[in-house]
């Protein structure tokens, strides 16, 4: 359209009346010229106006871009705008000018036209379409495009819905189209709604289901309505041109939705289940997936059950479901949970399989003597693994110096541990590594025993006792009853102190001593020490006196 109309505010009807006016004047008129001359670009048309208009040459070439006009052939130009002196010509807008009249000349307000063009041009009042080289105009108002919608260059299909013999203009509807569509997409869906099960082909398919052509319309079967199984991956199952069986669930009129099932047109496997099968029953099922969560397996009639990943193995070190399964395999498992209602079943592959912890229980006893492979450290130990059990190393048994597992081993050390207990109720199963170690007390006990009477420097006054420094790895504790006849307010740290060894526990690395019986200690040697020319024990204190 001219420039000139472009910048102007007006209705739709103001916009075709002008169009109209305009292709009347100046350019409504097709004029009879001769090719005067053709240049590189452009031919000079003679138009018997004492002027000479120019062409675009690529009006004069066919399809290949071959000049298939020559000079003095006459032409037929439609006169498009004048700069100066110079008129600007077209031949395309001359046949279109042509065909447009052709066609309101044949036009019988009788029929229905529907036509299918493209979008050539826009400006505020509408657009101007072309179909078969005719041009025809669709007014904003008819033309249900969203605000600010790019159309130029889009194909449409529209009615024509008026004609003007006289002003030589042909206004059509897009709007009137799809109303005539969804009335029509009405009509198929309501029939669609009152059909139990009916064919349909799969038309695409998306991360959410797939959309299925059922008589002229499409209807979306969402991946929870493919299968009883649960939601499902239309790809792994569908390919589009698929026929498929469907049943029309649902249809949102204001949103123009209409929802299909598949599911909805097989009878629901889990009435046979409720009845079939019970908990703790052992089944056949097929690996249908694999996530590393766990796995799904098919039951083989349209339901699957979910195998957690701790219920695959009682290895507690591997944790991905891959390194145990496959899809496509074969097992048998354990029912652990069936809930037909909601459609949940739970089965188990571990619980088929013998029990790690009672054949280790069964074969080994507290005091064995071991070597496993530390799996973890933790803040309070290691977890030391023995076959396909895990065992406890304490802090406390890692050594006999007191320190952290973690601050002597690392995961993958071998180590060789002695079993302390083995609590089968709790499946727990407790080590040590200092038991398979000399305790401080057992080195002691070769050098001391029970009755010797040992010096040492007081380490530690507390409420209960006093400890007391033997050497540099042994720590002896007398009690606050066996200091007599000592008093421990008036001890000090680093004070030497003389006292009996009443016990040493190799095991516990622990050494008990006593002042009060190291008194008694001394008398009794002195007793028995007692000469018989002595009569009496004060002779011989006054003799040891001396």
């Amino acid at each position: 359209m001219d420039k000139e109309f472009q910048d102007i505010e007006m209705t739709d009807e103001d916009f075709a009346a002008m169009l109209d006016e305009s292709l009347r004047s100046s350019q409504d008129q097709i004029l009879e010229g001769v090719i005067a001359k053709i240049e590189d670009s452009q031919a000079l048309i003679d138009i018997n106006q004492k002027l000479e208009a120019i062409l675009n040459l690529d009006e004069l070439k066919d399809e290949e871009g071959n000049v298939v006009w020559k000079e003095g052939d006459k032409i037929e130009v439609i006169k498009t705008r004048s700069a100066g002196s110079r008129s600007f010509v077209s031949h395309a807008k001359a046949l279109s000018k042509l065909q447009t009249k052709e066609f309101i000349k044949e036009y019988d307000e009788e029929n229905e036209y529907l036509i299918e063009g493209k979008i050539v041009a826009q400006n505020k009042g509408g657009y101007v379409v072309k179909a078969d080289d005719i041009e025809f105009f669709m007014p904003n108002s008819l033309a249900a495009f969203r605000k600010n919608a790019k159309v130029i260059g889009r194909e449409i299909k529209a009615y024509v819905v008026k004609v003007d013999r006289e002003k030589n203009s042909i206004i059509i509807s897009r709007k009137e189209y799809l109303d005539r569509k969804d009335e029509e997409r009405e009509d198929i869906i309501q029939e669609v709604l009152k059909k139990d099960v009916m064919s349909g082909v799969v038309k695409t398919i998306t991360n959410y289901g797939m959309f299925v052509d059922v008589g002229g319309v499409d209807g979306l079967v969402h991946y929870s309505e493919i299968s009883h199984r649960g939601p499902v991956n239309a790809a792994r199952h569908f390919e589009v041109g698929n026929e498929v069986e469907v049943k029309a669930i649902g249809y949102d009129k204001e949103k123009k939705h209409l929802s299909l099932s598949i599911k909805a047109t097989i009878a629901n496997p889990w009435d046979e289940v409720k009845e079939e099968i019970d908990e703790g029953d052992t089944i056949k099922v097929v690996v249908s997936n694999i996530e590393s969560y766990g796995a799904f397996v098919d039951l083989g009639n349209d339901i699957e059950g979910f195998l957690h990943v701790s219920e695959i193995s009682w290895d507690k070190g591997r944790k991905d479901p891959k390194d145990y399964l496959e899809i496509g395999q074969e097992l048998d498992v354990e029912v652990i949970e069936i809930d037909s209602e909601n459609q949940r079943l739970r089965v188990s592959l571990k619980s088929l399989q013998p029990k790690p912890f009672d054949s280790f229980a069964s074969s080994h006893k507290p005091g064995d003597v071991v070597e496993g492979e530390v799996s973890n450290t933790t803040d309070f130990g290691a977890f030391v693994k023995i076959g396909n059990v895990e065992g406890l190393l304490h802090n406390d048994n890692v050594d006999w110096d007191g320190n952290k597992a973690k601050d002597v081993f690392k995961a993958g050390d071998k180590v060789e541990v002695k079993i302390t207990a083995i609590d089968r109720d709790n499946e727990k199963i407790s080590l040590s590594k200092k038991a398979l170690l000399e305790s401080p007390a057992a080195a002691f006990a070769k050098e001391y025993k029970v009755g010797d009477i040992i010096n040492g420097t007081i380490k530690d006054i507390t409420d209960f006792g006093v400890f007391v420094k033997l050497n540099d790895s042994v720590d002896g504790l007398i009690r606050n009853e066996e200091l007599y006849p000592l008093n421990a307010e008036e001890l000090e740290k680093g004070q030497e102190i003389e006292a009996v060894i009443i016990m040493i526990d190799e095991k516990k690395d622990r050494v008990r001593l006593s002042v009060k019986r190291k008194e008694k200690q001394k008398e009794k040697e002195i007793l028995d020490s007692m000469d018989d020319s002595k009569s009496t024990l004060g002779d011989v204190l006054k003799e040891q006196l001396k």
